[in-house]
């Protein structure tokens, strides 16, 4: 993940428990897995719109042919 191992993610999660503290940390957690699913959901729905044009225009160009 990454290129991370486990003692850079320990590390960063501790620095991220001081700074923003326990209340916070659930919350900001939970953004940034929302913004996470939302970036997948996004990309894969352009990925569906890239492959649908690949195959209509292969179907067009095997009609000219």
């Amino acid at each position: 993940m990454f290129g991370l191992g486990p003692t850079e993610l320990i590390i960063i999660l501790v620095i991220a428990l001081v700074i923003f503290g326990p209340s916070r940390l659930p919350k900001i957690g939970q953004s940034i897995g929302n913004a996470l699913r939302e970036f997948r959901d996004s990309t894969a729905k352009v990925e569906e719109e890239v492959k649908k044009g690949l195959e209509e225009s292969v179907q067009d160009e095997k009609k000219e042919e």
